[in-house]
């Protein structure tokens, strides 16, 4: 995935001087901004493949600039978040923000975020087929297997992981998933959603302990689909 173009907003000089030149060390082309109005003109011009976006910004809130630029772009968006923001988190993820990684963060950590949200990008998601490592489903059957063995799922099993697998990397906040699944009436219901989280975990565990371990949770925030390449990367970074 060298090549791809990625746009940082951020106003902290020291990290725009670090990410273009460790970004741009991995092959990218990078372009940085400090503010968020300007950024939100140059991710219209610059046509970025992934958007790192600070949640604090001088001339604007994050929330705002990640509003306009979903007018004018469909990149993942990254978010840069200081510790003890979950709220924010929440409210920026559910405006069309992709992830967030908390500041302080490591390279190595932040560029396996930017390759499992360009691959998700590339992802054909028409087929009615998905397969992710052992698991696969049928959108249309609502057939499931693991490791080619029939899993047995309610409809809201089902629909659960078929919202985390269709956006593989990104995560999901526990407002959306309670809304999209059970309805508005549910918004609040954090319990039922664990319920249902660890209800799956169990049916796809006892056939691969690692299919299970592929929903992973954000506390405070919501659920994200994450493939084991990526755990891997992100263990060794904070190891």
């Amino acid at each position: 995935m060298s090549g791809a173009r990625i746009l940082v907003i951020d106003d902290d000089p020291g990290i725009l001087r670090s990410l273009r030149r460790s970004l741009t060390g991995y092959g990218y082309t990078v372009d940085a901004v400090e503010l968020g109005w300007p950024g939100v003109r140059a991710a219209a011009a610059f046509r970025p493949d992934v958007v790192l976006l600070d949640l604090v910004l001088p001339d604007c809130d994050g929330l705002e600039v990640c509003l306009a630029i979903r007018e004018v772009s469909d990149a993942p968006i990254i978010v840069l978040s200081a510790i003890g923001e979950e709220e924010r988190k929440v409210r920026i993820l559910d405006a069309g923000a992709d992830d967030y990684v908390t500041k302080p963060f490591s390279i190595p950590e932040l560029q396996a975020r930017i390759r499992v949200a360009l691959r998700r990008a590339a992802h054909q998601a028409s087929s009615s087929d998905i397969s992710l490592a052992s698991i696969s489903i049928n959108l249309v059957s609502h057939h499931v297997t693991v490791l080619g063995e029939d899993v047995h799922l309610t409809p809201k099993e089902f629909e659960l992981l078929r919202l985390l697998m269709q956006e593989p990397g990104r995560l999901l906040t526990a407002r959306h998933l309670l809304t999209t699944i059970w309805g508005p009436a549910y918004i609040a219901d954090t319990h039922i959603l664990r319920t249902f989280v660890h209800q799956l975990r169990t049916k796809l565990g006892k056939i691969d302990g690692e299919a299970a371990a592929m929903l992973v949770n954000d506390p405070g925030v919501g659920y994200r689909f994450e493939l084991p390449a990526t755990r891997v990367a992100r263990i060794q970074t904070e190891s």
